[in-house]
Order: structure tokens, then C-alpha cells, then sequence
């Protein structure tokens, strides 16, 4: 699993990469906005079956989202984190010295976000999931502050998956405590 992730990592990267060495600028806005999706897609696909087969037997809280705000929620958060990390790489000049610090906190987030489906859904570790939503919650709140002096509207497009992340977080914590008998799984 650690080997199918690391390389759409890569292959995302090198997608993106590409897309922004090109002349044309609506490219590297399109290839930025869509690399969050990619992981989503490959998340939701190689855990397709414990959402619907694992995830039902689980106890949670009653205050949850519904099922099918999900993947509606992550399609706005994807696009709005995409598009927000354009205006920091355009408003920086491109992958330049100054950027290394705002993109590579975005780039440490987005491959977070990434593992967390993998490790709650895939691997069933509940505790290692909270574990690392808090780590993905605190890199973002991190980024969002390498952001700030650089583009409050970047930072402002983050603001919705920060307040996401709580409500996820919550929910990881609840659905942690509430299940002993998976703790261990």
C-alpha cells in the first residue's frame, strides 16, 4: 500500500511539474487545482470496499455527516486547496527559492490527507488515524500561516478545509473511543 501511494505521489508531482513548465498559464492553474483530487480518487478507490462493507459496523456519533456529504465536501476542499496552492506558486514566481517553505508545507499536507484513508479505512488502525489527523490538522493551520504574507486569498480558501479537518478529527477521536473492540485491529 506504502508503495501504490508513494508512487501516485510521484506521478502527481511530476503531472504537476509538467503542467506548470508550460508558457500557457490556465495549465498550471488546471494541473494545480486537480493534483488534490488525484489522491482523493486513489484513496476512495482502493477503499471502496471497507466504506461500504467496514465502515457501517462501526458505533458513531449522531451528530456525523451524512454518507454522501463526504465525497461532495472533499470535492470542494480539493478544488479550493488546488487553487489556493496556484496562487501562492504564480504570486512566489513559480517553484523559486521562496516557495520552498509555503509549497513544501502544502506538499507535506496533501500527502497526509492522502494517508489518513489508507490507515482508517485500509489498514482499520483508528488510533494511528487520529495520530495522524492531528499531524495533517497542524501542518495545514502551519501552511495557511506560510500563506498568510503571501496571498490572503489562498489562505482564505483553506479556511473551510481547516474547519473539515476539526469536524474529522472529532469524528476520528469518537469513532476511536466508541469502538474498543477495533482499537486493536
Amino acid at each position: 500500500m506504502k508503495s501504490c501511494l508513494r508512487h501516485c505521489i510521484q506521478f502527481s508531482l511530476y503531472i504537476s511539474c509538467l503542467l506548470c513548465s508550460s508558457q500557457n498559464m490556465w495549465l498550471p492553474m488546471l494541473g494545480m487545482t486537480a493534483l488534490p483530487h488525484l489522491g482523493g480518487f486513489y484513496g476512495g478507490y482502493i477503499t471502496r470496499k471497507e466504506v461500504k462493507n467496514w465502515y457501517p459496523t462501526l458505533q458513531k456519533p449522531s451528530w456525523r455527516p451524512p454518507n454522501a456529504a463526504f465525497p461532495v465536501v472533499w470535492t470542494c476542499l480539493y478544488t479550493g486547496m488546488g487553487y489556493g496552492s496556484y496562487l501562492v506558486w504564480k504570486e512566489l514566481g513559480g517553484f523559486t527559492e521562496d516557495a520552498v517553505v509555503p509549497l513544501g508545507l502544502y506538499g507535506l499536507q496533501l500527502a497526509l490527507n492522502w494517508t489518513w484513508t489508507p490507515i482508517f479505512f485500509g489498514a482499520h488502525k483508528l488510533k494511528w488515524a487520529l495520530i495522524e489527523i492531528v499531524l495533517l490538522t497542524g501542518t495545514v493551520g502551519a501552511t495557511m500561516a506560510s500563506w498568510y504574507s503571501i496571498s490572503r486569498t489562498a489562505t482564505l480558501l483553506m479556511a473551510p478545509y481547516l474547519s473539515w479537518l476539526c469536524l474529522a478529527t472529532a469524528l476520528n477521536y469518537c469513532i476511536w473511543r466508541d469502538n474498543p473492540e477495533k482499537k486493536e485491529e
